[in-house]
């Protein structure tokens, strides 16, 4: 975003968040997010390569509770 700083770790649990919301099955998500964010969630060693032509990201183990706990964090109701 031009003129805006912004927190890229906030943005990286918010992706890694969503990433949980769109599963597709196999523990892999939907890469229709944000590609610098994928790019630095795969560094961090949390999902597969995005350059790949899978539609889809895998998410390695700690990409995986790491995503489930950044989603119930985030978005989990607190009733």
């Amino acid at each position: 975003m031009p003129g805006v700083e912004y927190d890229h770790n906030k943005i990286d649990e918010a992706v890694l968040a969503l990433l949980w919301l769109t599963q597709a099955g196999n523990r892999r998500a939907w890469k229709s997010h944000d590609w610098d964010a994928l790019e630095r969630l795969h560094a961090k060693g949390y999902i597969s390569d995005p350059k790949s032509k899978a539609r889809s990201v895998a998410f390695s183990d700690e990409g995986e509770r790491q995503a489930r706990e950044l989603f119930e964090r985030h978005f989990g109701r607190k009733d």
